[in-house]
């Protein structure tokens, strides 16, 4: 039996500890993409500290309870050789619903060959794969700076995809970064991943954070919203909706209102909706330091440092007082990650959200794309 994201409605109430967390799992990369905000003060050829082990990820886990969602990143994750152990790690002592990777694609026989061996072993969490694709051919590889990533990418994909019949508890998906080298030249690409089989989910991060290149981050607001527009037109209407998955109409409903939030946050720099960094949500970084944000450059607490027990850097001065700021509302970000969270835990936001589920209960085929417009 799947493990049921039911198991956490008591955070809609008592947002007391982290449900949410993502996990920098290495610092290590073989792209070099501009925009990449976690590897703008290194090369990415090495980390910067020794990494978190799978020993310590041992340690830790217990003090980190039931999790919702458990997100795998970096650098690139499919570099660390344990990353199946530590997947297993998670996976029986934390029970995940939902098991998140994120990958460039740049290995397609080894992240084929460690999703299966992770698919094959956590069979109640859903499995998620996000390959990225920023463009269409000699763009992307020019983008991520990366000669013959697209190749190396599009492999991945349909192997990866070879895996759907033989694990239904796997999802894979795409996953695009909007900045300016690509604003204007989305619709193609949104067009050609849409033909890739057995696809789940198209989603679009926008650019963010302060990555090598600035220049990256000149997005216009429109181009975010028209992308988001063409996204939301093939959501669940038509024939061919992207999202069949039980529940589908909701997550629907919710990328939506995420997106609307989004561009308003963009244009107007200012944070929307409560934001429950921290509280719901958790970063643990290669090194073990623990950040209530990955937008936020200041830790926590480092797990080597309290015995390997998260609640003890969450009880601590320190990040009882980041956490305050963050209450107060002295920050915002673009971060899509959190803006589930926030979306999904905030009752408030649940009259906008039933009123998104039933617009695309009315929505015809053809008509989804205007219909669907942030406002």
């Amino acid at each position: 039996m799947r493990y049921s994201p039911l198991r956490h409605l008591p955070s809609l109430v008592w947002k007391r500890r982290p449900i949410q967390l993502t996990f920098f799992v290495t610092r290590r990369c073989n792209a070099r993409c501009p925009f990449c905000f976690y590897l703008n003060d290194t090369d990415g050829a090495e980390p910067r500290a020794e990494e978190f082990s799978l020993e310590e990820v041992r340690q830790t886990a217990p003090s980190l309870g039931r999790l919702l969602w458990l997100a795998f990143s970096g650098g690139e994750p499919y570099l660390r050789r344990d990353l199946v152990e530590l997947s297993r790690v998670f996976y029986a002592e934390n029970r995940p619903a939902i098991m998140l990777y994120s990958t460039n694609g740049l290995l397609p026989e080894l992240v084929a060959d460690r999703t299966e061996r992770i698919l094959a072993h956590c069979r109640n969490s859903t499995v998620v794969v996000k390959v990225s694709l920023d463009g269409i051919g000699e763009e992307h590889d020019r983008l991520r700076a990366t000669p013959g990533s697209f190749e190396r990418a599009v492999r991945t994909y349909h192997l990866l995809a070879r895996l759907l019949n033989r694990y239904p508890n796997f999802e894979l998906g795409v996953n695009t970064v909007l900045l300016r080298g690509n604003q204007d030249r989305l619709d193609a690409l949104i067009e050609f991943v849409r033909t890739l089989p057995g696809l789940r989910a198209h989603t679009i991060s926008l650019v963010r954070g302060d990555p090598r290149d600035a220049w990256c981050k000149e997005v216009d607001p429109a181009a975010y919203r028209r992308a988001a527009a063409r996204l939301e037109a093939g959501l669940t209407g038509g024939s061919d909706p992207l999202y069949r998955f039980a529940g589908a109409r909701l997550k629907a409903a919710q990328d939506i209102l995420q997106r609307r939030l989004i561009h308003d946050t963009l244009t107007e720099h200012k944070r929307q909706i409560p934001c429950y960094a921290g509280r719901l949500n958790l970063v643990l970084n290669e090194s073990g330091e623990l950040f209530a944000c990955e937008m936020l450059s200041s830790s926590l607490g480092n797990l080597r440092e309290h015995g390997y027990d998260a609640r003890r850097v969450l009880d601590g001065v320190r990040a009882r007082a980041i956490l305050g700021g963050i209450a107060e509302g002295r920050c915002h970000c673009t971060h899509e990650c959190y803006f589930i969270t926030n979306i999904l835990f905030n009752p408030r936001l649940y009259p906008a959200l039933a009123c998104e589920y039933l617009r695309l209960g009315r929505a015809q085929p053809g008509g989804m794309a205007a219909s669907l417009l942030p406002r």
